[in-house]
């Protein structure tokens, strides 16, 4: 007979850590008496991160005495009580390889119903003092697991657990956790899952997203695709920087030039997706750190060759040493192409929305529609000052007229006097969310913009307005992307910088979209503290090689893990919380 040991509550508090503040609630402690369990939350009971924790499907945490005592001999503690791992009830019985998503029980007057294991995060190690609590408790099969109300209800300490229905597929708790976070899944097992109508929307998400990157057989083999986007494409065509031979230099507009690239010896270039980018490494001058930035892919496909497009920005170092020093004839040191904002293979309708140079990427989609021959319905929407920075105007108004199904909306925010409205532009003024809403785009568009990030910010929840579902909607960021730093209190945000403090002695360490390049410093214990102490944007949840949301594309060289992540990323990848550089290393951050 399972039983109810102990109901644990706490309020989110303030807690410091590694010279920041984290918001969180993982601070339980354990009440007496009957406890109203409602829909979100047990009286008395918050969640610092609710993008993490909490909500209807993750009402109440669960661990057993079991797992306490088995991490009580595994970790020589003495010291573990009710509470310590997070969880709201402790339960004597309900192992983690017995309770099955959808399994219903009775405590009391409440009912509830098992959504999902324990989400991994970095903060019941900050309250345990293990920093690799998230990837032992996924290693060692003993996540835990949530629950969602179906009845709101008093429970108490010592109350009787009555199991009144079981989940469809006996899929347990362990096995559907194995399933997204450790090696060796089946397909099977993704789609028993996936018929288990209890399990959270987001696990659904991250399996259906496995199963399909599992299908299409794209990086078959390498890291997960249902933790990350980063694994979700064909590795790379080549590691590292290879030379490639600039064979042409066009003018686009008044700021804008493309450079087209092939293979020293004319052996065509692999092919890659529309939409994804080239990173170029620059050395203008002997002894100085390199110059490296990431440029996206603008020509058309089937042609062994890449076209680049710059920007030549007032100051900027990589684009007027391309413009001004950089000749035909000339090699550039080329990593291979990258990125996940790429074209769906699909027949639904697609809308491009770009300002700018923000539409070399989008271009490159126009370029394999055409080339397809594609009767998909297409909306070619682009914003420019006029038509002097109007980067490949007629290009594109070819590519659209070669369509079948395409239309083109350009806006030109400051017409010039040559400018004509209906030849060269379609209306005047900025390519604004109402003028997106007039055209009411069809709910099943996929749509892809590229542009500034209030551009892409104001563009989505306009096109979310009109019908669109978020998850068709998908942007590409020119720089470093915005950070996830679950829980850490918000602090002003600076340019990403050298480290303070004494320079290191190691390996050069180069976060490509920040432009900052600095030696290893062994006072770090990973390649995300680097970052972070270089105020590099950074994504991360777990801290120990778990959840993937760290995992940044490796450009060049090699890292060492410690400790050796739980599923290894995908290739050309690396997981930077739990990661040294072995060598001088490039990363897409």
């Amino acid at each position: 007979m399972a039983t109810l040991t102990a109901v644990n509550v706490g309020m989110p508090k303030n807690v410091p850590w590694n010279g920041k503040t984290v918001y969180t609630g993982a601070w339980k402690r354990t009440v007496s008496g009957p406890q109203m369990v409602r829909r979100l939350n047990i009286d008395g009971d918050g969640q610092g991160d609710l993008n993490g924790h909490g909500g209807e499907q993750r009402a109440v945490l669960v661990y057993q005495t079991d797992s306490y005592r088995y991490w009580a001999k595994e970790l020589g503690r003495q010291d573990l009580e009710p509470g310590h791992f997070g969880e709201n009830f402790t339960v004597d019985g309900l192992p983690d390889d017995e309770v099955c998503i959808g399994d219903r029980y009775r405590i009391g007057g409440a009912v509830f119903e098992v959504t999902q294991p324990r989400v991994t995060c970095y903060r019941v190690g900050l309250r345990l003092g293990e920093p690799q609590m998230a990837a032992l408790l996924i290693s060692h099969r003993r996540p835990g697991f949530y629950l969602r109300v179906i009845e709101e209800g008093h429970v108490e300490a010592g109350q009787e657990i009555v199991k009144v229905a079981s989940g469809p597929e006996s899929m347990s708790v362990q096995e559907i956790d194995a399933v997204l976070y450790l090696p060796g899944h089946t397909r099977d097992q993704i789609e028993r899952a996936l018929r288990i109508p209890a399990l959270s929307p987001g696990w659904q998400s991250s399996l259906r997203t496995l199963l399909e990157h599992d299908d299409s057989g794209s990086g078959a083999g390498t890291g997960s695709a249902g933790l990350t986007g980063e694994a979700g494409g064909a590795p790379p065509a080549w590691t590292g920087f290879r030379p490639l031979t600039v064979a042409r230099i066009e003018p686009e507009s008044r700021s804008v030039f493309s450079l087209t690239l092939t293979s020293p010896d004319d052996a065509p270039l692999p092919a890659p997706q529309p939409g994804q980018f080239l990173t170029v490494k620059l050395q203008p001058d002997k002894g100085a750190p390199p110059l490296i930035r990431s440029y996206s892919l603008s020509g058309e496909p089937g042609t062994g060759s890449y076209r680049i497009s710059v920007k030549q920005e007032p100051h900027g170092a990589a684009s007027g040493h391309l413009r001004t020093r950089v000749g035909v004839g000339d090699a550039l040191d080329i990593a291979a192409p990258r990125g996940s904002f790429c074209l769906g293979d699909a027949d639904t309708p697609v809308v491009l929305l770009s300002v700018g140079v923000g539409a070399t990427p989008v271009l490159a989609m126009l370029h394999a529609l055409a080339h397809a021959r594609s009767e998909r319905r297409v909306w070619w929407l682009h914003g420019a000052r006029d038509g002097a920075e109007h980067p490949f105007a007629e290009e594109s108004r070819a590519l659209v007229r070669s369509l079948p199904n395409a239309q083109a909306d350009i806006y030109y925010s400051r017409p010039a006097g040559g400018d004509r409205q209906g030849v060269d532009y379609t209306g005047a003024g900025h390519l604004s969310p109402d003028k997106v809403a007039a055209l009411r785009l069809p709910a099943d568009a996929d749509a892809y913009l590229c542009g500034p990030p209030d551009f892409m910010k104001d563009l989505t929840a306009a096109l979310v307005d009109s019908g669109l579902d978020a998850s068709r909607i998908h942007t590409e960021l020119f720089g470093a992307g915005p950070s996830t730093t679950p829980g850490i209190a918000p602090q002003a945000a600076r340019p990403p910088h050298r480290p303070p403090g004494p320079e290191g002695t190691g390996p050069a360490v180069s976060f490509a979209r920040s432009g900052v390049t600095v030696p290893w410093n062994d006072d770090q214990q990973s390649l995300l503290e680097l970052a972070e102490a270089c105020d590099v944007p950074v994504r991360w949840s777990c801290r120990t090689g778990v959840c993937h949301t760290c995992e940044s594309g490796l450009l060049s060289g090699s890292v060492a893990y410690s400790p050796d992540p739980v599923e290894p990323p995908a290739e050309g990848n690396a997981l930077i919380c739990c990661s040294k550089p072995a060598e001088e290393v490039v990363l897409d951050l």
